[in-house]
Order: structure tokens, then C-alpha cells, then sequence
């Protein structure tokens, strides 16, 4: 098994490349929902460095509902600035899915309402509206990974 990244509807393809990379060098898996703000074919991954796209698990899907269809029996945990627990106050399990909204709205409003139990929030000061979206995962992945003892990493 492994820890899963859902990225729904990403715009900026700097954000979800270093993303990809972070799954890449942790066997995260990561989701991609559409619509993109990006293309992916190969020369424009080439063009923007991303060499090691290959060895990202990646899947893409026409919507967050393909996702939960597609693993019915996920844990999904939602990033949000709205969300009341913190991401440290959960206890990851080997399969989870963690999953980031867009750039400039996050994720949609009827889905952290419907969950709001296992939506998690980055702390930080209140001159700051959010984090970036790749830090944002970053942190939250290798907390999971800690949590795990990072199994398969060196």
C-alpha cells in the first residue's frame, strides 16, 4: 500500500510538479482531478524538468467522485484553512488519502462541509492566508511518513 495525494482541479504546474516529486521520492501516489490549469504531455513535462514523472504512481480522474468510487473503502482527509483540528491531531494509517483543493479557492465548500471531521488545518499566523500548495502537501505527507516509521524510505 502507500499514503495517496488527491490534487483537485490544480492550476499552477509549478505546484504539481513538486508535488509529483515529493510522491516520487516518497511512493506516494499521486491523483490528479480535472480540469488542470496545465497541460501533461511529455514535452511540456520535458520542457519543465520534470524528468522523474515517470516514476510517479499517477492517476488521473474526471472528478473527486471518481476517486471515492474508485476507493470506496479510502480514508480521505481534507486541507483546509476552515477546518477546526489540525493535521498533527490525526492518526494516519498506510492508504490514506490526502487531499488539497486549487490554488486560489481550495477545495469546494460542500465537500469540507460534508467532512468536517477529518478536515485539517496547517497552524499559522493570521497574517497569512494559506501556505503554498506544495508545502502545504509536503508537510502533511511526511508527518503521515513519520507517523508510519517511513516505511520504505532510507
Amino acid at each position: 500500500m502507500a499514503l495517496h495525494i488527491v490534487l483537485v482541479e490544480p492550476e499552477i504546474p509549478a505546484n504539481t510538479g513538486n508535488i509529483s516529486r515529493t510522491c516520487a521520492a516518497t511512493g506516494t501516489h499521486l491523483h490528479l482531478v480535472r480540469p488542470l490549469g496545465f497541460r501533461t504531455d511529455d514535452a511540456t513535462l520535458k520542457r519543465a524538468g520534470l524528468d522523474y514523472w515517470h516514476a510517479v504512481h499517477i492517476e488521473y480522474h474526471d472528478s473527486f467522485d471518481e476517486v471515492q468510487q474508485k476507493y470506496p473503502n479510502g480514508r480521505f482527509f481534507y486541507a483546509t484553512t476552515k477546518a477546526k483540528n489540525r493535521y498533527s491531531d490525526f492518526e494516519f494509517q498506510d492508504g490514506d488519502f490526502l487531499v488539497f483543493g486549487k490554488e486560489t479557492k481550495g477545495l469546494p465548500p460542500e465537500l469540507i462541509a460534508a467532512n468536517p471531521e477529518t478536515c485539517m488545518k496547517m497552524p499559522m499566523s493570521g497574517d497569512v492566508r494559506s501556505l503554498n500548495l506544495s508545502n502545504s502537501a509536503a508537510i502533511i505527507v511526511y508527518e503521515a511518513l513519520r507517523q508510519l516509521n517511513f516505511p520504505g524510505l532510507d
